[in-house]
C-alpha cells in the first residue's frame, strides 16, 4: 500500500519527516513481511501506542490493524494484559476506541469446518492470514480454507491442457471472487463458484468478516497453478 499520510498532512511543513514516514517507515519497514507480517506489526504497534497513551495514533492503528486481520478479541486481550503493566486508566481510555473501530464484529466466529493450521506453505501468495485444513485427498482433493478479515490470495491461474479448474463452496462469512477483466462478485454462505481452467482470478475475505470456503481441485491433464501479483490495497479497498 502506498502511504501518503505524511505528505498529505506535513508535506509543506516538515517534508523530510513526511518522506521518512511514507517512504521508509511504511514503504520499507512495514513492507518487510519476511521478518514480521503486517498483522504482527499492527499488534506490536497497537501495544506500543497503548503503552505510551497515544490515543489518536492508537485509533488510526486499530483501523489499520483491523484491515490487517487483527481481531477485536485480540485487541481487547492486548489492552487487558498491558493494563497491569502500563496503567488501569489507560485501559478505560482504550476500550472505547476498540468498540468504535470494531463495533459488533464477531471476533470469534462459529466456523462450520475446523480451521486447520496456518497456511504457511502458501503464505507468500496471500495478503493477511489464512488457514488450511485438508478434508480429503482421495478422488477429488478437497480442502477447507479459512481467511481472517482482510485476507485474500494473489491473482492466480489453474492451468490445465484438459479438464482442471477449481470449485469453491462458501460456508461462512462474507468474501469476494473476481476474474481478470470482470467485476468482483460478493460471496456468502451457500454460494458456489465454478472456476474454469486457465482463468486468472482471486478470492478472499471481506475486510470486516472472516470467510471460509471449501475448495475442490478438479483433476486435469498437466494441471498446475501459476501465482501472479497480489491484489493491491487500492483495488481491494474499493470493494468494501
Amino acid at each position: 500500500m502506498k502511504q501518503t499520510a505524511g505528505r498529505d498532512n506535513l508535506g509543506d511543513f516538515a517534508p523530510q519527516f513526511a518522506a521518512l514516514n511514507d517512504d521508509v517507515l511504511f514503504g520499507e519497514v512495514w513492507a518487510r513481511e519476511e521478518q514480521l507480517s503486517r498483522r504482527d506489526r499492527s499488534m506490536i504497534t497497537i501495544a506500543a501506542l497503548f503503552s505510551a497513551g497515544l490515543y489518536p495514533q492508537l485509533k488510526a492503528h486499530l483501523i489499520m490493524g483491523k484491515a490487517h486481520g487483527v481481531t477485536k478479541a485480540e485487541c481487547v486481550e492486548i489492552v487487558t494484559q498491558l493494563a497491569f503493566y502500563c496503567g488501569w486508566p489507560k485501559a478505560w481510555s482504550a476500550f472505547p476506541l476498540i468498540r468504535e473501530v470494531y463495533g459488533d464484529d464477531d471476533a470469534s466466529p462459529n466456523l462450520l469446518f475446523p480451521i486447520g493450521e496456518p497456511n504457511t506453505a502458501y503464505a507468500q501468495y496471500f495478503v493477511g492470514q489464512s488457514y488450511l485444513k485438508p478434508l480429503t485427498t482421495a478422488q477429488i482433493p478437497t480442502f477447507n480454507v479459512t481467511f481472517e478479515p482482510g485476507c485474500r490470495n494473489n491473482w492466480h491461474i489453474h492451468h490445465a491442457d484438459k479438464g482442471g479448474g477449481q470449485l469453491l463452496i462458501c460456508v461462512h462469512g462474507r468474501g469476494w471472487y473476481q476474474e481478470w477483466g470482470k467485476s468482483p462478485r460478493a460471496l456468502r454462505p451457500g454460494d458456489v463458484v465454478n472456476i474454469p481452467a486457465n482463468v486468472k482470478h482471486w478470492h478472499g475475505a471481506a475486510a470486516d468478516s472472516w470467510f471460509q470456503h471449501v475448495a475442490q481441485e478438479i483433476p486435469g491433464e498437466n494441471a498446475n497453478t501459476e501465482w501472479c501479483e497480489p491484489v493491491d490495497d487500492e483495488t481491494y479497498a474499493a470493494l468494501q
